[in-house]
């Protein structure tokens, strides 16, 4: 399939990547430059509120940003992590996607400031990731949340993380998710040798160079990259996990792996979505949702599942 226009749009006013990146100077002008490229948009979807706030964390405490529905709860609760390789981002280029969600599946969106590295490696955001869903199950009544009904999701690393968490709450005994969204997930190595990874390996948003710099940052070592809970491809037994939405996007070097991960789930016999949005890039549903019509669609699928899974899709 040919490139969305709007995506080529998009590419066609992104600088070029450095190839060379390396280094703590080079995060901090890294998250300078990622912070810059997202304009707030005016016409942010209505929801009943929004507060930032902090819960109990593994290092201390854990920023999030709560987003609630208009109406009486109590609410499901949808987490949400961001994405930026482990090591930028935060929560404010996902404002309009967790509003957009949050007011369409009438489920608290609770997205989550986790710690980045290189400062904080792994494990530090796998931690992160579980200990924000185990609050909302133990404490979620703090912030109107119904804690027997809990979902996960993100995009890229953020997506590796909502992955990380369904392993955990399998692994640890709880508690039971009702549904991962896996948005063009992190699940493998950019060495691995999948297909997408060479056709798009430059010249769409997220290149190859800058997914092997963020393979520099978060691993501590060779060693933890056997460790399903940095790379969720990398377990041999994706059985019993929660019910898997997967959205791809078509010009991504995650692509394969994303469409891989959905398939082992399957066989696994977890149920499971999967979605691809032919001529679209990287952080469509996010970072990019009010710039790509696919956005839309994606938050709305999203919605549609969480609704399905929480049992709450007759209530509109």
């Amino acid at each position: 399939m040919p490139l969305d226009p709007e995506a080529r749009r998009i590419i066609d006013r992104t600088p070029a990547e450095d190839p060379n990146a390396s280094g703590p100077l080079d995060v901090v002008a890294m998250r300078e430059g990622f912070s810059q490229m997202w304009v707030m948009p005016d016409d942010l979807p209505e929801v009943g509120s929004v507060a930032d706030t902090t819960i109990p964390g593994p290092a201390g405490e854990l920023p999030v940003r709560v987003y609630t529905p208009k109406g009486p709860g109590p609410f499901p609760t949808f987490v949400w992590y961001h994405g930026g390789g482990w090591t930028i981002g935060g929560l404010d280029e996902n404002e309009y996607s967790c509003r957009a969600v949050c007011a369409a599946a009438d489920a608290i969106v609770l997205s989550v400031d986790y710690r980045l590295a290189p400062e904080n490696p792994f494990p530090a955001a796998a931690e992160d990731a579980y200990a924000a869903v185990a609050w909302v199950a133990e404490h979620g009544r703090e912030i109107g949340a119904d804690q027997a009904r809990i979902a996960v999701g993100g995009e890229s690393a953020g997506g590796n993380l909502a992955a990380v968490a369904a392993l955990k709450a399998r692994d640890l005994g709880g508690p039971e998710l009702a549904l991962q969204v896996l948005v063009s997930p992190v699940l493998g190595h950019p060495d691995d040798g999948r297909p997408s990874y060479a056709e798009f390996a430059e010249g769409y948003f997220l290149s190859k160079s800058s997914m092997d710099w963020f393979f520099t940052t978060y691993p501590t070592g060779p060693g933890d990259l056997d460790d399903p809970y940095l790379l969720p491809l990398r377990s041999d037994n994706l059985k019993g996990l929660a019910p898997a939405l997967v959205l791809e996007a078509e010009c991504d070097v995650l692509r394969d792996e994303g469409e891989e991960y959905a398939a082992r789930l399957k066989d696994a016999g977890v149920e499971t979505e999967l979605v691809r949005y032919d001529g679209i890039i990287h952080a469509f549903f996010g970072p990019l949702a009010t710039e790509l019509s696919a956005a839309k669609d994606a938050q709305a699928k999203a919605a549609a599942a969480l609704r399905a899974a929480f049992g709450t899709e007759g209530d509109r």
